[in-house]
């Protein structure tokens, strides 16, 4: 999720000083004891991203109503062929062929650098997956293509228009209007994640900056130089020397220097849309029901960021203990973590003996062996009666209850994982501070 507003900004045109949309440069977004942080105090990038975000969030309303269109001729295809819209597109999937081996040397090639010393033997099956892909997600588009030509689809009015109505139409498929109306619900989750997604990364950006100056105004009245005390702060504190040991100290740093030196954050930010997550009784959680916050993640166990997102959030859940009920469901992403499903299947069977945390855990540093014997061995390893957990691990009702939460997570706007609800407002940004402004915010009201 981090890396969407990124990516938004390799799309954005450079601009010297003023956006389209009426930002500036000079617009204050935060402001502390001694200074004044602008639009300018920010990296290049993200100034360009503030200057253009409407402009990018007009592109993403084009987006999702060309996905509304191709999704709408897939459901008349399916109909005509008594099949549906998913199985056609698995169907042009299929046909890609496999990669040739100059394919795959020459992608190989292209990224050596970035392989850390892997041969590509080792890299082989995740090259072919790749190429796979790319060439399947070429013949689907082709497919859509000629989907739109049968089913005569027709440009209405601009999605992106001032004054429109919500009557207006904005596309026609197969003699079926798509009216604005239609168009924002079935797409207003979506581009309110987006522009919360923007706001996060600019915050984010925001931060550093911040950061950035008060450890330097910290450093001098201390009577040290920048370096110093940042060793005394962080460096010198750390016992395992991880990226995410140096991210908390940093973290907490920031939070003392920013209440020290009244930090106010004057960054805009849009309204959350709150869903109301359903909860079963029998889905793993802790916690009282009664909390006052509950929080729901739907997780992958394939996931490399869920994997890394879930020591932050279960140590910033600690932190205000049982003020918070935490629920997880699932949300394998089949299509890419080819053991995802399997691995949810036996962390529902740990579930059933009372051990799902305990075996989620090591689910979770064991990302690359999640085959089945590897599955029985920490069933084992916790301490699970594994005979009983083989049983639950085939059980028709594990599957099911796994495809209840992915279809529940598809209507709450799930599309990737980890996806964090805070009393049913989406967390954004998978970082301490995100997670404690969302639960503070939900405190509060």
């Amino acid at each position: 999720m981090q890396y969407f507003w990124k990516l938004l900004l390799i799309a954005t045109p450079v601009i010297l000083f003023s956006g389209a949309n009426g930002q500036r440069l000079d617009d204050i977004l935060a402001t502390s004891t001694n200074t004044t942080f602008t639009a300018a105090s920010i990296s290049p990038p993200a100034q360009k991203l503030y200057l253009e975000r409407r402009t990018q969030m007009a592109d993403v309303r084009t987006a999702l109503l060309e996905e509304m269109i191709a999704k709408a001729v897939l459901e008349l295809e399916g109909k005509a062929l008594n099949s549906t819209g998913d199985k056609l597109v698995l169907a042009q999937r299929a046909k890609a062929p496999a990669p040739t081996a100059a394919e795959i040397q020459k992608l190989y090639d292209a990224n050596a650098a970035t392989l850390r010393g892997q041969t590509i033997d080792e890299v082989r099956d995740q090259i072919i997956d790749y190429l796979k892909d790319e060439s399947g997600q070429k013949l689907v588009e082709a497919y859509i293509h000629s989907l739109r030509t049968k089913y005569k689809v027709a440009p209405g009015k601009d999605v992106n228009a001032v004054g429109l109505g919500p009557t207006d139409v904005v596309a026609t498929v197969g003699g079926r209007a798509i009216t604005l109306a239609e168009f924002e619900r079935a797409n207003k989750v979506r581009i309110n994640d987006t522009e919360i997604q923007i706001f996060e990364g600019l915050r984010s950006d925001l931060e550093a900056s911040i950061f950035t100056v008060l450890v330097t105004e910290e450093a001098k009245e201390r009577k040290l130089d920048t370096g110093a005390y940042i060793a005394t702060e962080i460096t010198d504190k750390l016992r395992q020397f991880t990226d995410d040991e140096r991210a908390v100290l940093a973290d907490a740093l920031l939070r003392r220097l920013s209440a020290k030196y009244n930090v106010k954050i004057l960054l805009p930010e849009p309204a959350p849309i709150v869903q109301n997550i359903a909860i079963e009784a029998d889905d793993p959680q802790t916690g009282k029901a009664s909390a006052t916050v509950t929080v729901v993640m739907f997780t992958d166990f394939q996931c490399p960021a869920c994997s890394s997102t879930h020591p932050v959030l279960k140590r910033t859940l600690a932190e205000y203990g049982d003020k918070i009920r935490f629920v997880v469901r699932d949300f394998p992403l089949e299509n890419i973590h080819n053991n995802a499903f399997q691995a949810a299947l036996a962390a529902n069977a740990a579930r059933a003996q009372g051990k799902f945390f305990e075996y989620s855990e090591i689910l979770y540093r064991n990302q690359d062996a999640l085959d089945k014997a590897s599955l029985v061995k920490y069933a084992a390893e916790v301490g699970l009666n594994v005979k009983q957990f083989e049983l639950d691990f085939s059980d028709a009702r594990g599957e099911a209850e796994i495809r209840k939460d992915q279809a529940d997570g598809r209507s709450y706007g799930v599309g990737g994982t980890p996806a964090i609800f805070v009393n049913g407002i989406k967390v954004q940004r998978l970082s301490a501070d995100a997670f404690r402004r969302a639960i503070e915010r939900a405190l509060s009201k």
